[in-house]
């Protein structure tokens, strides 16, 4: 049962961070309409003296779903578990956690797009009518019993709303959409970060920081650590005085060359993503091609170039989705600096 309700913690999540998570919605920094809806929900529920509505969070990966979800426990004073849908494999699976929740527990499940449909359809019963349905028996002697719960509070997860069915999607009833950080709140949230890693570091340099992570907080957070490694090297393997109670001060000049060491341009991008449009260019002729066939001659899953690369390279307005396949934009011959021009077809020819 534990390994089921800690699935969902990713492998490359360490204690530190884990440490980097805000605890409370004022220290939640973006996606403002979200929370502001969301303490209203949380302090009516209290009030109240019940569990909150289920909660349903959509939105790509990293912009703090899981976070927000440990938040939203916390607020109510509630229990917390979680898991992930590839986890419970079979319906004894959902019941074994439900039946050990108390009142009023948020109950996390990310990736919930992956439930399997008995999973689902059992979920459907505990959400309404907070009662589980049970099997008893076998054949023509089966017969199922239901097993009330405890009033309790859902948080599904998703980065693929489509892939939701729609009875599931019906029963929660606060829906919030995730979207991508600005420049300003990604800046805002390294300072935050850094000064919890106690590393000093530069306004401009937390701009240009905040300017190359794909509008993400976990992607920034990563960016952070991996920039604070190069100051410490680079200003010596003993503490600066002059850095006062800081482990190190992270400065526009550092923040740039650890950032070209990286391979991480102006525009956030990494030298996968410059790999997949130009694979497009070069193999494709600047496309269309297909999201199978691309997937394939970059040597990565479709699941992974669709749910982790294309979204910000369309953001970007650097890749374009028609209904003929993938193609690159003028923006990406521009920022890859290669030759080329615009024909009436909407792709760019050499």
């Amino acid at each position: 049962m534990n390994e089921i309700l800690r699935a969902n913690i990713p492998m490359e999540e360490d204690s530190q961070n884990i440490s980097l998570r805000p605890q409370f919605l004022n220290e939640f920094l973006g996606q403002k309409m979200v929370k502001e809806n969301l303490a209203v929900c949380i302090e009516a529920a209290k009030s109240r003296g019940e569990a909150m509505d289920h909660l349903f969070l959509i939105g790509p990966p990293g912009l703090g779903k899981t976070t927000l979800a440990q938040i939203t426990a916390q607020e109510l004073g509630a229990e917390f578990k979680v898991t992930s849908a590839p986890a419970l494999e079979k319906p004894k699976d959902l019941a074994g956690i439900l039946s050990t929740i108390t009142e009023g527990t948020v109950f996390f499940i990310d990736e919930i797009h992956r439930l399997k449909p008995a999973i689902e359809e059992m979920l459907y019963i505990a959400m309404e009518d907070y009662e589980l349905d049970w099997i008893i028996g076998q054949g023509a002697a089966a017969r199922t019993v239901r097993i009330p719960i405890p009033r309790f509070t859902l948080v599904g997860a998703t980065t693929k709303a489509g892939m939701v069915s729609s009875p599931l999607i019906s029963r929660f009833g606060i829906v919030q959409r995730f979207s991508f950080y600005t420049q300003e709140e990604l800046a805002a949230i390294i300072q935050r970060s850094a000064n919890i890693l106690e590393v000093n570091i530069h306004q401009d340099a937390a701009l240009l920081m905040a300017g190359c992570s794909r509008g993400t907080p976990r992607v920034a957070n990563r960016v952070l650590r991996r920039i604070r490694d190069f100051a410490q090297v680079l200003g010596g393997k003993t503490k600066n005085p002059a850095d006062g109670p800081y482990s190190c001060t992270i400065t526009k000049e550092i923040a740039e060359l650890g950032l070209q060491r990286l391979e991480i341009d102006s525009l956030g991008l990494e030298r996968y993503d410059r790999e997949i449009l130009l694979s497009i260019i070069q193999n494709f002729g600047g496309g269309p091609v297909g999201a199978e066939t691309l997937a394939i001659s970059i040597g990565e899953s479709m699941d992974t170039l669709e749910d982790y690369y294309e979204p910000y390279l369309i953001q970007c307005g650097l890749l374009q989705r028609t209904p003929r396949g993938r193609i690159v934009t003028e923006k990406t011959y521009q920022h890859l600096g290669v030759q080329g021009r615009y024909h009436a077809d909407e792709r760019l020819l050499f």
